[in-house]
């Protein structure tokens, strides 16, 4: 078995069918066919069913796609291995939430100091974050903490605030007003709207309505506009506030502070391109807490 082989399968497994795997691959469609094949009879096992909308995988077919992860994983590991460590290059896939205020600037600085790394950023929930990490198609990623996992090293960034926020006039007066308010949030595996359910139901509150919404952005015009109500990072509206446009509620203390943490996988190879950027998040911490003593 050769790691071609390995790649010509994942390639047809994440494409779910055999001509899109030849043209992301660049490759003859009778050659993935092929080696598809050789790779099932070397194995005595059929990784793939096949029928008219394409293929899927076999429960064989999910056990080798997880090994293949791993072995190409490693693979990219040892090419990475011997990259310049004072200049580093190559790919760096980051993911992050969307309401971590500080990443323009944390991510501004590393490309400046280091240019000839192709860095990459991927948003979602933390929930679905931790896994793109643990299943190796993330480099890192910001999440909200902490994060309790065996296979996960964690890197505190920051702690904010989090404020309940609603539209200024004509909105809700009061936290029991919001109580009954739309809750407007990321879809489930975000770490603030679990916390926003969590508080809610500490207080005997179950959410009326939960409106899922694609981002930041549109989740406080949203809220801006009156629809409903959210829970975010003080530092993510202070736009808003400023303008007056919608009004804050404290929460209890048990609930009010969030950690933005970074993420890794502990047998992960770090690279000169992750150890690089783990050396500008310590940095960054340094300032920031040097200019807010």
């Amino acid at each position: 078995m050769e790691i071609s082989d390995l790649r010509i399968f994942q390639a047809v497994a994440e494409c779910g069918s055999v001509s899109k795997a030849a043209k992301t691959l660049s490759y003859v469609q009778s050659n993935v066919t092929a080696r598809i094949q050789q790779l099932e009879l070397k194995l005595d096992t059929e990784l793939f069913y096949r029928h008219r909308k394409g293929m899927t995988l076999t429960a064989d077919g999910k056990k080798l796609l997880a090994y293949s992860q791993k072995i190409l994983a490693m693979m990219e590991e040892v090419e990475c291995a011997f990259q310049n460590d004072e200049d580093p290059s190559g790919p760096l896939l980051v993911g992050s939430v969307e309401t971590v205020s500080c990443l323009p600037s944390i991510l501004s600085l590393y490309h400046k100091k280091y240019p000839r790394v192709d860095l990459s950023l991927m948003s979602g929930v933390t929930e679905h974050l931790i896994q793109d990490v643990l299943q190796y198609e993330l480099d890192g990623a910001f999440v909200s903490g902490p994060v309790q996992h065996p296979e996960i090293v964690q890197e505190l960034l920051i702690e904010e605030e989090l404020v309940l926020i609603a539209k200024a006039e004509g909105g809700p007066q009061t936290l029991e007003e919001c109580s009954s308010r739309p809750l407007l949030v990321f879809r489930s595996g975000c770490g603030y709207r679990a916390r926003l359910v969590q508080w809610l139901k500490s207080r005997g509150v179950e959410p009326t309505k939960i409106m899922e919404l694609g981002t930041l952005e549109t989740i406080l015009a949203m809220v801006a506009s009156g629809l409903g109500v959210t829970l975010v990072p003080r530092a993510t509206i202070s736009r808003l506030e400023h303008e007056g446009s919608i009004r804050l509620f404290s929460i209890p203390a048990d609930y009010a502070t969030v950690s933005t943490v970074f993420i890794y996988r502990r047998d992960s190879h770090t690279t000169g391109a992750m150890k690089r950027f783990l050396e500008t998040l310590h940095l960054f911490r340094q300032e920031r807490g040097a200019s807010t003593a």
